[in-house]
């Protein structure tokens, strides 16, 4: 049977999956509201939806696997849980509408790590609580249990990500390099993962081949095999575009990377390095970080 991947929610990750399904031969379908040219250059093939909008889901093709990672759009005029969670439950229950367990889709939900509450650098994994008290790590966490409600018994995974980096996508390089200080504290960890890792986690979790010998975890935590400071993240960015030592000063009391910042954890990522990525590309932030920007330069 042709194996063919429906992306909901194709942005920074979905692309990369999108390419790696490709070069495996699979038909790949992706959703937007705007992106269609883009997508199409991809070789994708773009469908309209939102799933807010139920009138939307006549347009959903079948396919053999799902990729579920739909960012909340904060200029929605749909209130959080009602688009992450409601939203979730509505495409769910249409891919399995009328179709049997052993005709579902294989669906994998992207999450966050941000579900995780501890703080004093706790280690965590799949097993730890989850008190999370800012909304997007409520939101997730609810829509992981409406995930496992609706789909019990069919093919579904949940992956907890780490915070992703990338070309194009490296937390305050351009501070960095231009010199400016950064509005974040210099402790805490970050837990991070590079997006050619995250999207080989992906599609090796849809790889039934790899799960001759163990069962499929419902659930992963994927993130390198390094916590870093943020102090040193940023040192190592100054390093590597040959920038000056950067200096720190404090958020806004209303910014994102203080609200961030309230939680302090390390992410123990053995059970995605068994069973997902046990030869992972870039397995800590300074692979990573030289990699992307070993070119660049400062602009000063």
């Amino acid at each position: 049977m042709s194996k063919s991947l429906l992306i909901v929610g194709c942005g920074y990750l979905g692309l990369r999956v999108g390419r790696l399904a490709q070069q495996l031969g699979w038909h790949v379908a992706a959703t937007t509201r705007t992106r269609f040219e883009t997508l199409a250059a991809e070789g994708f093939t773009p469908i309209a939806f939102d799933w807010n909008d139920s009138r939307t889901l006549q347009h959903l093709p079948a396919a053999t696997h799902v990729l579920i990672a739909v960012a909340y759009d904060r200029n929605s005029r749909v209130e959080r849980f009602a688009s992450q969670v409601d939203g979730l439950a509505r495409l769910v229950r249409h891919l399995d509408q009328g179709r049997s367990p052993d005709q579902s889709p294989d669906v994998c939900y992207i999450s966050t790590t941000g579900v995780y509450h501890q703080s004093g650098g706790m280690w965590v994994d799949e097993t730890s609580p989850t008190q999370p008290s800012r909304e997007g790590g409520k939101a997730h966490l609810a829509a992981e249990a409406q995930l496992r409600s609706l789909r019990f018994g069919r093919p579904t995974t949940t992956l907890r990500l780490a915070g992703i980096y990338g070309p194009g996508r490296v937390p305050r390089a351009a501070d960095v390099i231009a010199g400016r200080p950064i509005a974040s504290p210099a402790s805490g960890h970050l837990n991070l993962i590079h997006v050619d890792d995250a999207a080989t986690a992906v599609m090796n979790n849809f790889d039934s081949q790899r799960f001759d010998e163990r069962s499929r975890c419902p659930l992963y935590v994927v993130s390198d095999d390094e916590p870093v400071v943020r102090r040193e993240f940023y040192r190592q960015i100054a390093r590597d575009t040959r920038s000056p030592k950067p200096t720190f000063v404090e958020p806004d009391a209303d910014s994102g990377v203080r609200f961030r910042s309230e939680t302090d954890k390390r992410i123990w990522n053995r059970r995605v390095r068994r069973d997902l990525i046990p030869a992972m590309k870039f397995p800590t932030y300074r692979q990573g970080l030289h990699d992307v920007l070993a070119d660049l330069t400062p602009t000063r």
